[in-house]
């Protein structure tokens, strides 16, 4: 057994982007190091419930600030949003914060959107790892993203490697400005100047954990060096359990359709909720709809038997007794999907969502329907496609190579190698 390490994880946002890091943490843990997840104070008492050390790192948000929802999903300005109005403003906070946690760290891991932990290694000389979720932010002009901004652009390839390479160069000089605060705070550091945050700049020189599964993205010739692809790290929380009330209505029919917009896109749902009770109804399917904290979700009118509505449920326990899922595109509720071998409707609101739905399209296992479209009729034509032989064997093909990957094994090992 390794010597045991302390072990700073530091990770922002969704639980969609913390899950994998407390999943990680257990992992660590089980080999006899001493993991702490740095992150916001709305994540304390899952990271402790789960067993783990936990420390604050923000910044902070405020769950029931509707109104942020709408900013953060936004297809154009969404990323932007994140960036320039939640983590810039609050990037010095960050940096001391995070410096005082990592005190005796004998590794720090970040998330790619903790753009102190490079900062904080560097000044403390403390080992670093990066970490990616999604195949998209590795931003390759051989395997060119789907951009939400302008998901057409990601065709450019076929009219040549010059004219990938050229959108890539459009999304660095588009994001540049985003991110002048970290290059200040460098300055002020007396650190050396870097490369752009959300390129370069985001991956460590020691080692990248490319924390999602191979049947999403090999590795490409303009990937950073180090990089290890160690498949889907997955949790869902301490004491995950369905509910009575869920457990009793699956045991009493077919299989539903699950519809979901995770933890994320639920707050800026619209008509999705509604629609997806309709459609259910078209059907003459059951369902189960995951509406989140938000009554406003909550379908119009009176629902019949064969629906039931809940806040939320652990999506690795309801989704292999699911016959097809709806969901956002979110690279974590897409990883539990997969992981269940069911077939898959994506409806895509911003960030990495659309190229994730491209790329388990591109695999053979779901359809892929804008929210603009999302509509009654259109998603009942698209169901009906979707639950037949073709689209089931293929999702359960591919959930065997997910199953057996061990993501959370294969990244704790590689992390024991980089710790100081």
């Amino acid at each position: 057994m390794p010597m045991s390490k302390r072990i700073v994880i530091n990770c922002w946002g969704s639980h969609g982007d913390f899950f994998p890091y407390v999943g990680l943490a257990l992992a660590l843990k089980a080999r006899g190091h001493t993991p702490v997840v740095a992150t916001p104070a709305i994540y304390r008492e899952e990271v402790e419930r789960a067993g783990v050390e936990y420390a604050h790192v923000g910044p902070d948000l405020d769950p029931n600030d509707e109104t942020l929802y709408d900013r953060v999903m936004d297809q154009k300005r969404g990323s932007e949003v994140i960036i320039r109005e939640l983590l810039m403003p609050k990037l010095e906070q960050t940096y001391a914060e995070l410096t005082a946690v990592a005190a005796g760290a004998d590794l720090i891991v970040g998330h790619p959107l903790t753009v102190s932990v490079p900062l904080v290694a560097e000044r403390a000389s403390v080992p670093w790892v990066s970490t990616v979720l999604a195949p998209m932010l590795f931003f390759s002009a051989t395997d060119l993203p789907m951009m939400p901004q302008a998901p057409l652009l990601s065709h450019a390839g076929r009219l040549g490697p010059w004219a990938a390479r050229r959108v890539v160069h459009l999304a660095r000089r588009m994001t540049k400005g985003w991110f002048e605060p970290v290059h200040r705070l460098r300055a002020k550091l007396g650190l050396p100047p870097a490369g752009h945050p959300m390129f370069e700049g985001m991956f460590s020189p020691r080692l990248t954990l490319a924390i999602f599964s191979r049947v999403l993205a090999e590795p490409q010739p303009d990937w950073p060096s180090h990089v290890r692809t160690t498949g889907f790290v997955f949790y869902n929380g301490p004491d995950a359990g369905l509910s009575p009330e869920l457990e009793e209505f699956l045991a009493a029919g077919p299989p539903p359709i699950v519809f979901t917009l995770g933890t994320s896109a639920v707050g800026a749902a619209g008509r999705f909720y509604h629609e997806s009770a309709a459609a259910a109804a078209r059907l003459g399917v059951r369902a189960v709809l995951l509406i989140g904290s938000f009554e406003q979700n909550r379908p119009d009118g009176g629902l019949s038997r064969d629906v039931l509505v809940v806040e939320r449920a652990p999506h690795q326990l309801l989704f292999p007794r699911a016959s097809a899922i709806v969901l956002h595109g979110g690279i974590g509720t897409t990883g539990q999907a997969l992981l269940s071998g069911r077939p898959v409707l994506v409806v895509p609101h911003g960030h990495d969502q659309f190229d994730n739905a491209h790329r388990i399209t591109t695999l053979g296992v779901a359809r892929t329907l804008h929210p603009r479209r999302y509509r009654e009729v259109r998603v009942g034509r698209e169901l009906r496609r979707l639950l037949n032989d073709d689209y089931r064997t293929r999702a359960e093909s591919v959930a065997v190579i997910v199953r057996a990957e061990g993501g959370a094994a294969a990244a704790a090992e590689a992390l024991e190698g980089c710790a100081a």
